[in-house]
């Protein structure tokens, strides 16, 4: 059993990174709303934690702080890293960070505390160009001096959801599929299991079945289920039983219902209703509500001008007392195939 342990994404953070969008074919011909509306993700992250923001170049990093003034961020609360990317989609190729079980031998708040899994990136299996967002873990360790544990698989932090107890959430369609977007050709459900326990200290894996619509990677679990405390899950749901998401968001239910979390408890399994289907330049787009963010300041959630981002901001309240919950227009967003959760990627604190 390793001593690493994922935290949950509800715990405290340090910061969070984001790589700033400069890839115009993410989001082609809807490129120039985009990083006005990192911005006003930023302004909503910036007062209770770092934002560690990722750029190309000098000159982007000018860019971006002109854009973050207008909006009105206090630029002492961003630390610009120089850390050329291919995309800017930070949850899935972004340093996923791990906390060491105490030491009698560290002093609290030492470095050895945390550590990052280092994970692998390939595009999704799907896209060519990759081999710079694949250097971030790396680049990351090396900049504030911590040790990787290197997981020798490829997996995307998208693809992957704890509660910071040992149980993680998954999907067979994103990681067992053996004909499309196959990241690990060959490599077994217990085999991965294994992976997760090693570098994540995970004990219990809940494997999911399909994804959502519209989803470019095909099956992401923080598209369609959630933890949002140690027992308890939003699941989406789609009402329309004629809609693509109907069925294979009833068997995922099917499937939790029979399910238990690390020491054999239930789980409560908490609805999340679908925005009415979401479509642009013909393509059905995976607008969801659970791709929402969990950070200090509050919990960011994506909304589409949609009768639903109500009722979704109000059920996420209840469930998230403690801090606001915040809508993020998302519209735009989503055209990349992707809103907030897919963009950000937390950094826990030092010590718990």
């Amino acid at each position: 059993m390793t001593d690493y342990r994922m935290p949950a994404e509800w715990e405290p953070h340090a910061a969070t990174w984001i790589g700033w969008p400069h890839n115009v074919t993410d989001w082609p011909g809807k490129f120039p709303p985009i990083p006005w509306v990192y911005g006003e993700i930023v302004r909503k992250l910036a007062p209770g934690e770092v934002v560690r923001i990722l750029v190309n170049s000098g000159l982007q990093q000018a860019q971006v702080s002109r854009i973050l003034k207008r909006v009105g961020v206090d630029l002492a609360r961003v630390d610009f890293l120089r850390f050329p990317t291919n995309r800017g989609w930070t949850r899935d190729f972004g340093p996923i960070f791990v906390r060491r079980s105490a030491d009698p031998g560290r002093k609290p708040g030492d470095h050895g505390d945390l550590a990052i899994a280092r994970f692998h990136f390939n595009a999704w299996a799907k896209y060519k160009d990759w081999k710079k967002d694949d250097k971030i873990p790396g680049r990351a360790a090396k900049r504030f001096k911590l040790p990787l544990v290197d997981a020798k698989i490829v997996l995307e932090g998208g693809s992957i959801d704890v509660n910071g107890r040992g149980t993680l959430l998954t999907t067979e369609e994103c990681l067992l599929d053996p004909k499309v977007q196959t990241r690990n050709p060959g490599l077994s459900r217990l085999e991965l299991e294994t992976v997760f326990r090693d570098t994540l200290g995970i004990t219990n894996t809940l494997w999911l079945g399909k994804g959502i619509a519209g989803d470019d990677t095909h099956g992401h679990v923080d598209d369609l289920c959630r933890f949002v405390k140690p027992g308890t899950v939003v699941l989406c749901r789609e009402e329309n039983a004629k809609d693509v998401n109907y069925r294979p968001l009833a068997e995922n239910r099917e499937r939790l219902q029979g399910m238990h979390l690390e020491r054999g408890a239930s789980i409560e399994v908490i609805d999340l209703p679908m925005p009415a289907p979401l479509y642009f330049d013909g393509v059905r787009l995976p607008a969801s509500y659970a791709n929402f963010y969990i950070a200090n300041a509050g919990v960011l959630v994506p909304t589409f001008n949609d009768p639903k981002d109500r009722i979704a901001l109000g059920i996420l309240a209840e469930l998230f007392p403690d801090r606001p919950v915040v809508g993020i227009h998302a519209v735009d967003l989503v055209w990349g195939l992707g809103t907030l959760h897919c963009l950000t990627q937390q950094e826990p604190v030092l010590t718990p």
